[in-house]
């Protein structure tokens, strides 16, 4: 599944120009595709059912379901809705699940995504960016490629403690144990940050799937590249995953903000 498109949003003094590609495919293993994404200005999210869980597949698409419900589409919302939203979704997610049930017959789901925000007292607009498990959200500035999300994972903590190096971490056993989860527990903690809202801006929002699959060179060199792939620069990073190997569901949104009267060199909606 994929989708393309673009849309402005009024802000205070100005706008902003935000185009977009996005695709989810079930891989070359797995039988069910547990991921599911919302694309649309100015909210674009990713959620990764649990492998090996039960209904994770439904785990991720309630949260799509209570963000679109929860937040007014095509208008910035404020921090504060997007985190109801969030608990609200932890909710959601924990209704699927039997009482008494534990384990991997608990079902759930991460997300990763951004939001245009208005956080208020003068502050401006911002991209709001949240994070709870190993799904992830990369900035790309032309040049860099930066994570700016923390993988919520057992192998990040021991990278973090210096007990193993990030090149060892995803043959490591424990690659695919997550620390947080929507669904896991009663609350839910998700990581936030606050970016500006400036000239103009990209992101990647994606799925584990992609990321253990196409390092973050290539990913830098796709989004550095200039095609006219159907379904944009989402569906290349995609076919990356799946020329690779494609072992896991892989769901990828590329976001492109211009803001004003800036002008838009390469939008990462590339439809034929």
């Amino acid at each position: 599944m994929s989708g393309d498109g673009e849309g402005v949003v009024a802000l205070t003094h100005g706008s902003a120009l935000i185009a977009h590609s996005a695709r989810t495919d079930v891989g070359r293993v797995r039988s069910v595709n547990e991921d599911s994404f919302l694309a649309e200005a100015p909210v674009y999210l990713v959620a990764d059912g649990m492998g090996g869980h039960a209904r994770g597949d439904a785990a991720s698409q309630a949260v799509i379901e209570t963000f679109s419900r929860h937040l007014q589409l095509g208008v910035p919302s404020s921090p504060e809705q997007v985190l109801d939203a969030i608990h609200t979704s932890n909710e959601a997610v924990r209704a699927l699940s039997e009482e008494g049930e534990e384990g991997t017959a608990v079902a759930g789901t991460t997300l990763s995504g951004i939001a245009l925000v208005d956080a208020g007292d003068g502050a401006g607009f911002h991209w709001m960016i949240f994070n709870i498990g190993d799904s992830r959200v990369y900035s790309w500035d032309g040049r860099t490629l930066e994570q700016l999300s923390i993988d919520h994972s057992a192998v990040q903590e021991l990278v973090d403690a210096g007990l193993i190096k990030p090149e060892d971490a995803e043959r490591h056993p424990d690659r695919n144990v997550i620390t947080r989860a929507l669904g896991a527990d009663e609350f839910v903690d998700p990581d936030v940050w606050l970016i500006p809202v400036s000239g103009r801006q990209v992101f990647l929002v994606c799925s584990d799937g992609l990321s253990k699959e196409v390092d973050d060179r290539s990913i830098a060199h796709i989004l550095a590249g200039d095609t006219g792939h159907a379904a944009g620069l989402a569906g290349e990073l995609v076919d990356a995953a799946l020329a690779h190997g494609g072992r896991d569901n892989v769901t990828a949104i590329v976001v492109e903000s211009v803001l004003g009267s800036e002008t838009t060199t390469r939008r990462p909606d590339r439809s034929s």
